[in-house]
């Protein structure tokens, strides 16, 4: 069985009710049942949501502890969070598949938002077309695992 870890950073446990112009109208739980829809056989899907970046970090090194891949929507801690660039980077350096996500497209929007410090470290990036996103990290996980 495989293991895929959902994670997702502070303010996505409103979606739905936040911004769904930008990030549109599914909820955390419409994305989890997508996901699961999708999931070949063998693959769970393990969705999560914190606003708490220690939280996040946590559960990084859980992936990287039980080799599991990782699909990460750091939100907001996409720009600045150093300490969550250093965990993900622990991911790929264990030759495990990390790939940043996010619902809106970064390069969009407000200036700051064009820069990620997870990029650099991650296997991939996909942004800017809502829950696709993940499905399409979905699809490479899958593709990448055989």
């Amino acid at each position: 069985m495989v293991n895929i870890l959902v994670l997702n950073g502070p303010n996505l446990g409103r979606l739905g009710s936040r911004e769904p112009d930008v990030y549109g109208g599914g909820t955390l739980d419409d994305l989890r049942a997508e996901l699961e829809g999708e999931a070949p056989p063998g693959h769970a899907i393990d969705l999560r949501q914190t606003n708490d970046e220690a939280e996040l970090i946590s559960w990084i090194y859980e992936a990287v502890d039980t080799g599991s891949p990782v699909i990460l929507n750091p939100a907001a801690f996409t720009h600045y969070s150093y300490a969550l660039r250093d965990a993900a980077a622990l991911v790929t350096k264990a030759g495990l598949i990390l790939i940043e996500v996010h619902l809106s497209n970064p390069f969009a929007r407000e200036e700051f938002r064009h820069t990620s410090v997870i990029a650099p470290v991650a296997t991939g990036t996909i942004a800017g077309f809502g829950f696709d996103s993940y499905l399409l990290a979905l699809d490479a996980i899958n593709r990448k695992l055989g």
